[in-house]
Parts: C-alpha cells; sequence; structure tokens
C-alpha cells in the first residue's frame, strides 16, 4: 500500500516512473486566465501533477501557468491526450509535437489515447489505435514521452491494444467515483498493473448532494469533496479533482490527516448511480 501521507507521495507505473498520487484536473476549465488563475493556484497549493488535453482546448493557457509557476519542469508531472481526430500512427505522431507546441515543453510526462473509438475512426477503431500506440511508444523510446497509456478504455479495447503493442499502458484513465466503481475495468488494469486514474472523482459536482456522504463527511469533519477523495486514495485510485476556486483547490488536498474507516468505505462503494455512469466508448459521437 502506497502511503498516503503528502500530496507529493508517488505511484509507481509498470515501467518504474513514479506519478504524484492526486492529481489536478483541468477538464471544462475554459482557456485564458481561467485556465492560468487556477492551475497556478494549483500549484501553489502544492500540486505537482497536472492533467490536460488537447481536446480539452487549454494546453496553451495551462503550459503558460506552468512556466510561470517557478517550480522545476522535472518537479512536475503533465499529462495531455491524443484527441479523437488524430488517430493513427502519423497523425499521433503530428499530435505529440502539437500539444508540446502548445504546452511549451519538450517533454510530456504521461500521453493518453483519449477515446478508444472515436467517431472519425469508429469503421477502423482496432487499427487506428494500433498505430497511434506505435507511435506513443517511438515517442517514448525518443523521450518525449515518459509513460505512455489510454482513456476510458474498456477490457475488450486493451485486449486488441495489446494484441499488436511492445508496451503494456501504463495508466487507463476513467471515470470513476463513489457513482461508477468499473469493477471490470478496475479488476482488468489491476491484473495488467496498469494504474487506474479517476477523472470526475466527485462525479462533476453531483457527488456534493449525496446524503449519505454528508453524513460520512460530518463524522470525520472534512467535506464531501475531501471524503471521497480520501475513498478514491484507499482504494489505489489516482484521483484528478478540478476546480477553478483557489480556496477549493487548497481544500481538496487536504486529504491526509484522516483516514476512512471499512465501514465507511464499503457503504461508499454502494453508492452507485447516484451521480451518474461511464459514457460507453463505443457509442460516443465526438
Amino acid at each position: 500500500m502506497v502511503q498516503l501521507t503528502k500530496l507529493t507521495d508517488t505511484f509507481t507505473l509498470n515501467n518504474g516512473t513514479k506519478i504524484p498520487i492526486v492529481g489536478f484536473g483541468t477538464w471544462q476549465t475554459p482557456d485564458g486566465d481561467v485556465a492560468k488563475e487556477s492551475v497556478k493556484a494549483a500549484i501553489a497549493a502544492g500540486y505537482r501533477h497536472i492533467d490536460t488535453a488537447f481536446a480539452y482546448g487549454n494546453e496553451t493557457s495551462v503550459g503558460a501557468s506552468i512556466r510561470e509557476s517557478g517550480v522545476k519542469r522535472d518537479e512536475l508531472w503533465v499529462t495531455s491526450k491524443l484527441t479523437g481526430e488524430d488517430h493513427g500512427y502519423k497523425n499521433t505522431q503530428k499530435a505529440i509535437d502539437t500539444s508540446l507546441s502548445n504546452l511549451g515543453l519538450d517533454y510530456l510526462d504521461l500521453y493518453l489515447i483519449h477515446w478508444p473509438n472515436p467517431i472519425a475512426f469508429r469503421d477502423e477503431w482496432i487499427e487506428a489505435n494500433a498505430g497511434s500506440w506505435r507511435a506513443m511508444e517511438e515517442a517514448q523510446a525518443a523521450g518525449k514521452l515518459r509513460a505512455i497509456g489510454v482513456s476510458n478504455f474498456r477490457p475488450k479495447h486493451l485486449e486488441e491494444l495489446l494484441k499488436t503493442a511492445t508496451v503494456t499502458p501504463q495508466v487507463n484513465q476513467i471515470f470513476l467515483n463513489p457513482s461508477d466503481l468499473q469493477p471490470e475495468v478496475v479488476a482488468y488494469n489491476n491484473d495488467h498493473n496498469i494504474l487506474s486514474e479517476a477523472y470526475s472523482p466527485l462525479g462533476t459536482g453531483k457527488i456534493f448532494s449525496v446524503p449519505e456522504l454528508k453524513t460520512i463527511a460530518e463524522k470525520y469533519h472534512k467535506t464531501v469533496a475531501q471524503v471521497v477523495l480520501r475513498w478514491s486514495l484507499q482504494h489505489g485510485f489516482l484521483p484528478l479533482p478540478k476546480s477553478v476556486h483557489a480556496e477549493r483547490i487548497q481544500e481538496n488536498t487536504q486529504l491526509f490527516d484522516f483516514e476512512l474507516n471499512a465501514a465507511d468505505m464499503t457503504a461508499i462503494d454502494q453508492l452507485h448511480g447516484v451521480a451518474g455512469v461511464a459514457t460507453n466508448p463505443d457509442t460516443i459521437t465526438w
């Protein structure tokens, strides 16, 4: 079990790379001043793991915040993702360079295939993923990417990828919170030593109105967000909370002075569906 003592404690990925156990998410964070200030606030609050994606449209602002933070590049973990329109070998090569340029970085700590079956490649998703993965493996070998992985992949998508892959994904970033534990995906990830990263760990805000979570939070004198993030860490997930409010960004770092007991962990596990479930990656319209 990883020590849960501070924000910068790490999980060790299957290639030996160490990744900070909590990341700062930027999905739905508008480009420009909002993205810049929220990322700056996160780094000031102690985050050393920043998650973005080409599809979020805010890579440029995220990169500017990183450069202006005053924190050394090698002390930060930065993730971006391959958008659906850019699947395939050559497209992915270009997309990696585009994200690096947008962010103003020489390398990414983690790069993910964002969705396994985007609409642009619905009839050839297996071949397109294989081509993208080959480009990512090469970029990793060249030092452009320290770690590579996937997002929103179910076991069937991973099985197809592994038929041609020479590198097992280090990470699978999925919708993961008390409302959807995705047990089959998490079990597959665990069996293959793939880290489960939790995007929308707070259920895009819907989790805050769940009565059972309010009761547990009161018991520990914590917020619902703190309880749910702690729950995620105790499961061995890596949560990526997102906020644009400095006080909440700071609040979401305060996870290491309490521990949820087994009964409360079980109670939270049983909240399936209270804040939505994962989108089916084979029926997305983007």
